[in-house]
């Protein structure tokens, strides 16, 4: 499923970071820029309360970006 591709490649961005790079991993892998995320998140927190949860859970299960390898 290409849809679903992204899920497995997503990871928390090394360049894009305020806090923890989850909203900068999330747009690296998606068409949705991270100022996008950052502001639903922010929404979800005032509105529903669950965005300061989510983005917990995905600061703790999502990996870090991987160290780009030397070519030598």
């Amino acid at each position: 499923m290409p849809e679903q591709n992204w899920l497995r490649r997503l990871s928390k961005s090394q360049n894009d970071k305020w806090i923890g790079g989850v909203c900068g991993g999330l747009g690296e892998h998606t068409p949705v820029p991270s100022w996008t995320w950052r502001l639903i998140f922010v929404l979800l927190l005032i509105f529903c309360g669950t965005g300061l949860l989510i983005y917990i859970l995905m600061w703790i299960f999502v990996p870090p970006q991987p160290e780009p390898k030397d070519e030598q």
